[in-house]
């Protein structure tokens, strides 16, 4: 018979304790910035020693999921993507099958994410206001103007895409779609890989797809979406 031993069961407590204390958040309601209750409250509430409560705090504080304020006690935290963000670049850092493939997973990923959001994307920029459109589109400009010299356009095009799903109310795909973009500029520097030599096609993607958004058209913009992204594949199915 497989027997538990003392430090499996510290994990699982730790493991409850954590649970626990997310379950708390959600039959309470508690929102991002809300206080928790104290460490003592909590040992009561939960009915845990104080080492249990700490450890699931130290936990959930590296999720996000927690915000432990020195001085002033621990409160629920934005629960942001970015612990995502880190895990993801440590992995292409670290993948076995190394930065380039890890890269080439993000790119398809987000793909996938542009694709799969079109309908949603049309539907609300075809209704923006006028003030929300020309944003959109000075990040066009921005884009064509830096590839007409050479030179790369990564925060523009993040701007650019974050914006699009901010337009569709999605928050989540909103935060993926910028978590993947970070990831993909955190990597992309150590492969060395240069620009590719069409970059101005990547860069005329985007207006193409904030035309077709703006007139309807799915079709057309699911198009745009696909050719933005070939140079870069490209680039990268040559590099190995």
């Amino acid at each position: 018979m497989r027997t538990t031993g003392p430090g499996r069961q510290a994990r699982m407590r730790r493991s409850t304790t954590a649970d626990q204390i997310k379950q708390l958040i959600l039959t309470r309601g508690l929102r991002p910035g809300d206080p928790l209750p104290t460490e003592a409250e909590l040992c009561d509430i939960l009915e845990v020693s104080r080492s249990s409560v700490r450890e699931a705090i130290r936990t959930l504080s590296t999720l996000d999921i927690v915000d432990v304020r020195h001085g002033h006690g621990t409160y629920v935290g934005a629960m942001s993507l970015d612990p995502m963000v880190e895990a993801l670049v440590f992995r292409g850092v670290l993948a076995p099958e190394g930065s380039l493939n890890a890269l080439r997973e993000v790119v398809e990923v987000r793909l996938a994410l542009d694709l799969a959001m079109a309908d949603r994307v049309v539907a609300a920029v075809s209704a923006a206001s006028a003030d929300d459109l020309n944003e959109l589109a000075a990040l066009v400009d921005e884009m064509v103007d830096n590839a007409s010299r050479g030179e790369n356009f990564l925060d523009a095009d993040r701007a650019f895409h974050t914006k699009l799903f901010a337009e569709a109310s999605n928050h989540l795909a909103t935060q993926l779609v910028g978590a993947f973009w970070d990831v993909h500029t955190a990597v992309l520097p150590q492969l060395g890989i240069a620009p590719p030599a069409d970059i101005q096609l990547t860069a005329k993607a985007h207006g193409d797809m904030l035309d077709a958004a703006r007139s309807g058209d799915i079709d057309a913009y699911r198009r745009a979406v696909i050719e933005h992204y070939q140079p870069l594949q490209r680039v990268l199915a040559q590099a190995g």
